[in-house]
């Protein structure tokens, strides 16, 4: 077997084998669509999934994933090429899961998050007037929630409410300051994830998956994804694997002692080949270069610590409160704000805004704000 030929076939395994071959699956109950980085348990091999992205299949044959430390949450829906998941609560009273909530030990984090005070309230006091969260109310008193400072000293002075507990809520936006009571946050639970990032395979249309049975390492194939399981395809690749593995052994030896022999001759060619030829360099990009980072708008804050654009008071990335005299930088395109030096160091490895995930343009197709100081 020639050198070309061996190649050949090095080639076409890796292509076959370049990703584990998983089909998809789904829970009988509802439409969803299970598929790498996700495992559906019972119905998906072990290595078909990522760590900590196990769901599975409850009585009702819903599809549930489990957090570690808040419970299970029914799956409303999963965006493989924005990388979030849509979850509820089957009692319809996530405000209630809310009150406890831990990501800890999963793979997952919230878009932000947002400061909200819990009040009970007397039902009579409140009435109609206000909204309020129906599965913590009763006939005697009611449970609101805010973000707003002034509404929770307003309603706890005046109106003989109390306050439960103030506590950060994950949001998939935060919201204005001065909305009133909401009930927003018994609606769904949005969370992403960053690890593993197949976002950009999955635009493609490509399939995301291990690169290989002995492997950990994500890669993408360019084969089309499968509604379900295609027994043709893995008889063929056994088959192919069969003929083609004792192939690449024979040709690998014959390739070794081919090169061994004529090693010699190719190098006294090289010291007669005038030609000067350097490989070219392979720029890895990952995120925005430093000139299209430090255009973004800088702000130096004031003593109120207000900021423009949709914006709570936290960081996004670090969660820490903002103070004056701290350095922010905005996205102009969305915006958002965040502390200089971790927006600087989230741009640097990603192209997108850490809460809308929208993809940012390179330097000269973003408008340059000048430095200025915030209120």
């Amino acid at each position: 077997m020639s050198i070309s030929q061996t190649t050949f076939l090095l080639f076409f395994l890796q292509i076959v084998f370049a990703i584990r071959a998983c089909p998809n699956s789904r829970c009988s109950g509802d439409n969803i669509t299970v598929r790498f980085p996700f495992r559906l348990e019972g119905q998906q091999l072990q290595d078909c999934g990522f760590p900590g992205f196990n769901l599975s299949c409850n009585n009702q044959n819903m599809t549930v994933l489990k957090l570690p430390y808040s419970g299970e949450f029914l799956v409303r829906g999963i965006n493989y090429p924005s990388q979030g998941i849509q979850l509820y609560d089957s009692d319809n009273c996530l405000a209630k899961r809310l009150l406890n909530f831990n990501l800890s030990g999963s793979p997952f984090v919230a878009p932000t998050f947002q400061s909200y005070t819990f009040l009970s309230c007397p039902t009579p006091l409140v009435g109609s007037r206000l909204t309020t969260i129906d599965c913590l109310s009763n006939s005697t008193i009611s449970v609101l929630a805010t973000s707003s400072i002034s509404l929770v000293n307003s309603m706890s002075k005046s109106n003989s409410c109390r306050i439960i507990v103030t506590l950060p809520i994950p949001v998939s936006f935060p919201v204005d300051f001065s909305e009133g009571f909401s009930s927003q946050i018994n609606n769904d639970l949005y969370l992403t994830w960053y690890e593993p990032d197949c976002a950009q395979c999955e635009a493609q249309g490509a399939v995301c998956g291990f690169q290989g049975n002995k492997t950990e390492l994500v890669g993408c194939s360019s084969s089309p994804k499968t509604g379900g399981s295609n027994k043709s395809l893995q008889v063929f690749k056994i088959i192919c694997m069969s003929i083609a593995v004792p192939s690449v052994v024979l040709a690998a030896g014959i390739a070794l002692f081919a090169f061994v022999t004529d090693r010699r001759p190719r190098i006294n060619a090289a010291r007669w080949n005038t030609s000067d030829v350097s490989p070219q360099p392979t720029n890895m990009v990952a995120g925005l270069d430093e000139s299209t980072i430090l255009s973004y708008q800088e702000l130096v804050l004031g003593e109120s610590k207000r900021l423009p654009g949709p914006n709570d008071t936290k960081c996004p990335i670090c969660l820490s409160e903002y103070q004056s005299k701290e350095t922010v930088r905005c996205i102009p395109e969305c915006h958002h704000c965040f502390h200089a030096e971790c927006i600087d160091e989230w741009l640097r490895r990603n192209g997108t805004c850490p809460v809308c995930r929208n993809s940012l343009p390179p330097a000269g197709d973003s408008s340059v704000v000048d430095g200025s100081e915030a209120v």
